[in-house]
């Protein structure tokens, strides 16, 4: 019975002793959880590009001028024009630019403006034929190959779209074909004239522009572009007449020929792809969480001393007194 007390008692007193000496250790240190956090980096911008368009620009002219080189005919004082109109024209164009920044890229461009027909009606009421009033009809083809230097200032980017404005100036080759001028006379007589070659001309051109950028990716966007293009004055060749005694061996000049253009480009750029959209999405290393501050374990005081207890001796017992032997003698 005593040793199984025993045996019980220091059991209880080793299990109190660990749980004291665990109580007095440090905490261990959380585990580190690897958190992956997705980075979002600003793509760097800057390099050169390839740039396509394709559009519809809508012509006019100010005014229509005659120049004439035979100083013996009269021009009649009553000419005016009285309608004047030009067809729209398809645009195809090419270019290759440089992107300096996120907000200033420029390019050179070239374009083919397709043929489109001219019809200026001009009358008179003096030097008339037969009296009344008289028509000259003035019809052609104009066409025309422009080369410009462009600058943009890209405004900032939301949603994958930027709206940008632009400049430019250059040159454009002026063409115009196939000239005819047939005359109404009030008499229902006719006269006929024609320029016998084509006449091309290179004026000063410029233009402003307005457009906004979709970024299918950094290096594919896909432009869409309003700009009002100034392509300078073109003149016809010398139309000679037919069938009139005096001819007056004119060339007209299409005063300030300009464009209403609305073009869809491509630009795409030559450096490699580093995501999508101007801000991409790139994996990282994971990245750990910040350990937790946790408050400093308790100082606890040291156990105190005890002085050893000092027991008195035991004391020392007599013998019990013997009886006195009792002799039987």
């Amino acid at each position: 019975m005593v040793g199984v007390k025993s045996f019980i008692a220091a059991g209880a007193a080793a299990l109190i002793g660990t749980a004291a000496y665990a109580a007095d250790m440090p905490l261990p240190p959380p585990p580190q959880i690897p958190l992956q956090i997705p980075m979002i980096v600003e793509q760097p911008v800057g390099g050169w590009y390839l740039r396509g368009d394709i559009g519809i620009g809508v012509q006019t002219f100010s005014s229509f001028n005659f120049t004439q080189t035979n100083a013996a005919f009269v021009w009649p004082s009553t000419w005016a024009i009285v309608q004047q109109d030009i067809q729209d024209t398809t645009i195809f164009g090419l270019g290759i630019g440089y992107e300096f920044n996120n907000w200033l890229r420029a390019d050179v461009t070239g374009e083919y403006r397709t043929k489109a027909l001219f019809k200026v009606t001009g009358s008179y009421s003096n030097s008339c034929a037969g009296g009344g009033v008289c028509f000259d009809v003035n019809q052609g083809n104009y066409s025309a190959a422009v080369v410009m230097a462009n600058v943009y200032f890209d405004i900032g980017t939301w949603w994958c779209l930027t709206p940008y404005i632009g400049f430019g100036l250059g040159g454009a080759y002026n063409t115009i074909t196939g000239i005819q001028d047939t005359g109404i006379n009030s008499s229902g007589t006719n006269g006929f004239g024609y320029a016998a070659t084509d006449n091309s001309t290179l004026n000063f051109a410029w233009n402003v522009q307005l457009g906004v950028t979709y970024n299918v990716n950094n290096n594919f966007k896909v432009d869409f572009n309003w700009r009002y293009l100034n392509l300078g004055s073109p003149q016809s060749a010398i139309v000679e007449c037919q069938n009139t005694p005096s001819c007056p061996a004119a060339f007209y000049t299409f005063k300030d020929m300009t464009s209403l253009d609305f073009r869809i480009g491509f630009r795409w750029l030559l450096q490699p792809d580093g995501g999508v959209g101007v801000m991409s999405m790139m994996a990282q290393q994971p990245v750990y969480a910040p350990q937790p501050m946790y408050a400093p374990q308790p100082m606890y005081a040291p156990q105190p001393m005890y002085a050893p207890q000092q027991y008195a001796p035991a004391p020392q017992y007599a013998p019990p007194p013997q009886p006195p032997l009792q002799s039987r003698g």
